[in-house]
């Protein structure tokens, strides 16, 4: 995330917060810096979210920051992914094929694969 600058033009400060509108509720909330860039979400910094205004008849919710939260999110996904694996019976986890699939899709770093027959060992 250190590479990430304020969304405003010509800004280069780090953002601090992740700003996103509600349009069929006439709402633009700003919150804590998403953990990664969402098209139509606007990173910004300290001095750009403090100087935030809506358009007329639009309300501003400013949900709170803790410098905390990103410690405690990925300490949150690590215990979900444990949790998962802890889950799986032994066996099945063990006698799963592993890296076999034909690609079908990619969305950015994500991709889509597709199960193919297993393979005898």
């Amino acid at each position: 995330m250190g590479s990430r600058c304020c969304s405003r033009t010509a800004c280069k400060h780090p953002p601090v917060y992740t700003l996103t509108y509600v349009y069929r509720e006439s709402t633009a909330v700003l919150g804590p810096l998403a953990a990664y860039v969402e098209p139509h979400c606007y990173d910004l910094c300290e001095k750009h979210a403090a100087r935030l205004t809506a358009p007329r008849g639009w309300d501003v919710v400013r949900l709170p920051v803790d410098p905390d939260d990103a410690r405690d999110r990925e300490d949150d996904l690590e215990a979900l992914a444990n949790a998962v694996m802890e889950s799986r019976p032994r066996a099945k986890r063990d006698s799963e094929p592993v890296g076999q699939g034909v690609e079908v899709g990619r969305r950015g770093h994500l991709r889509v694969l597709k199960s193919g027959p297993p393979k005898d060992r």
